[in-house]
């Protein structure tokens, strides 16, 4: 009696671990999609440099030559020289420097200024030194 419930399960366990990868398959080329979707609108700015995330966790960055089928040729922005990029292998590709620019920055940091510079003089002036509790005073 144990050893036909010990086979029964072993047959559920084996028949479940058979349809496995083909979900996990399934899911592995809808990522490898969006990831040669992605390579296919960044190529086409031959002057963006692009950051490549690997499954592995390592990061490149370089500008993409040549876009194919099956993987795409990346050059290295420091020494020139090109690598062949599987798209299985990469995570995600975006576009290097994504964050805020230093100019950026700077736009947001004078419009704060003068927000509290005029916070600091024009409160006064119109507030006429606490004597009104109307409005802003």
């Amino acid at each position: 009696m144990i050893k036909r419930h010990l086979a029964v399960t072993l047959s559920v366990i084996i028949t479940a671990l058979s349809f496995l990868p083909a979900t996990a398959m399934a899911q592995s080329t809808a990522e490898i999609e969006k990831v040669r979707a992605k390579v296919q609108t960044l190529s086409t700015s031959k002057d963006s440099q692009v950051e490549v995330k690997f499954r592995d966790r390592t990061k490149i960055k370089g500008y993409i030559d040549r876009v194919e089928p099956l993987s795409f040729t990346l050059r290295n922005a420091k020494d020139g020289t090109s690598q062949s990029i599987i798209y299985s292998e990469v995570d995600s590709v975006s576009k290097a420097g994504g964050g805020i620019s230093t100019k950026t920055w700077l736009i947001l940091g004078g419009v704060a200024a003068g927000a509290v510079t005029t916070w600091l003089v024009v409160k006064p002036a119109v507030c006429d030194g606490g004597a009104q509790t109307r409005g802003i005073c």
